[in-house]
């Protein structure tokens, strides 16, 4: 699954932790995010200090470890589809016809 649309806009890294953690509703933590993501700790860094500024994501400490979690609003509703659109839409939404 894929966090909605109207959060994929953001930079390649922000969308791929999103991503990651839409598949893991029970949140991760930074070293299984580093290892779904693949990019170095640095990025994944400011990923996640843009994400967290801007409300999107959530950190849970339970006294061993820190687990990140997306924010309810970029999860999409259950049994909702994701609608890439075929080769002709994307190519246009990324030329901003």
């Amino acid at each position: 699954m894929k966090a909605k649309r109207e959060f994929r806009d953001r930079d390649e890294t922000e969308v791929a932790v999103l991503d990651a953690l839409v598949d893991r509703r029970d949140g991760m933590t930074v070293f299984e995010l580093r290892s779904h993501v693949a990019v170095g700790i640095d990025d994944l860094e400011d990923a996640l200090s843009s994400l967290k500024a801007d409300g999107l994501i959530e950190a849970d400490d339970d006294g061993e470890r820190t687990r990140i979690k997306p924010d309810d609003r970029v999860v999409p509703e259950p049994g909702a589809q994701d609608t890439e659109g075929s080769l002709f839409d994307q190519l246009r939404e990324r030329l901003g016809l």
